[in-house]
């Protein structure tokens, strides 16, 4: 499948256009880049979930990486952005497009609806904190909605406790905390997560539980650093190798698929300890 955004990336601006209060925020072009993602996903036939995913992946492939562009506005409207994302909007774009098309149910607005639902807490967009910005809660959250399954202690991940404060205790770095009620909330919502246990595949063992991957499978990326859970996400793609690969937006500048075993990928991420992996229902 062409990459459908191959037709508009010279047209790639990185202004967001604001509608009218509680109105998504999206410019046409992103309404246009919608339109061509879904005429080529309508073309497609599959019976998992995971297919579809990868398949929406694909044709997302070449999309600038930009990062915070959910920072928008002071009333958090819902964000469509298909001319940049970061690792996060692209794993949720993927989900909800491959989601819909395996229903055979896209368009504008179940798209819409669909998007507010994955991207916050109870599938409820009131405010700033009920983004879901730690990913852990965010599989959590959304397997609770029925989209994913954590399935890492299928693989053999190990169980562990740690405190997840990185947003409260780097606040400087998160301008909308400068809202005591945004803090307040953020705090509140990072010490119940700090009570959830966590399941991570040490990175190590990663490529002897490869076989049991699927394609669309959702992998998060865990870390060591203090205070957080997950610094990268992504999609599982099997290769014609056999091996899983990681599709996902890069930082290094675009959605990309790269070109080493997710196993091999990993070993060069600096403070990585493993993987959580969350299946497509």
């Amino acid at each position: 499948m062409r990459p459908v955004f191959a037709f508009v990336i010279a047209l790639f601006v990185s202004t967001s256009f604001l509608a009218q209060e509680n109105s998504p925020a999206y410019q046409p072009l992103d309404l246009a880049i919608f339109d061509s993602l879904k005429g080529s996903l309508e073309e497609g036939e599959w019976e998992e979930t995971g297919v579809g995913i990868i398949a929406a992946g694909k044709a997302m492939l070449g999309t600038p990486y930009v990062a915070q562009t959910l920072e928008v506005g002071d009333r958090e409207p819902l964000v469509v952005n298909f001319r940049g994302m970061d690792c996060t909007t692209f794993v949720e774009n993927a989900l909800v497009l491959g989601h819909l098309s395996k229903e055979k149910s896209l368009n504008w607005k179940r798209y819409l609806r669909t998007l507010e639902e994955v991207r916050y807490r109870e599938g409820k967009r009131e405010g700033y904190a009920s983004r879901l910005h730690y990913f852990t809660e965010w599989i959590r959250d959304n397997s609770a909605k029925g989209y994913v399954k954590d399935i890492t202690e299928e693989l053999s991940g190990v169980t562990l406790y740690k405190e997840i404060n990185f947003m409260g205790t780097h606040r400087k770095s998160y301008p909308f905390l400068a809202d005591e009620a945004h803090f307040d909330a953020i705090v509140k919502i990072e010490k119940q997560i700090s009570k959830a246990p966590l399941c991570i595949l040490p990175r190590d063992d990663v490529a002897s539980q490869e076989a049991k991957m699927r394609d669309g499978d959702i992998i998060a990326l865990a870390t060591d650093i203090d205070g957080l859970d997950v610094t990268h996400t992504g999609l599982a793609i099997r290769m014609d190798t056999g091996r899983i690969h990681l599709l996902h937006a890069s930082t290094s500048g675009q959605v990309m698929i790269t070109s080493e075993p997710l196993a091999d990928y990993l070993k060069g991420v600096r403070r990585n300890v493993g993987i959580v992996v969350a299946r497509p229902q």
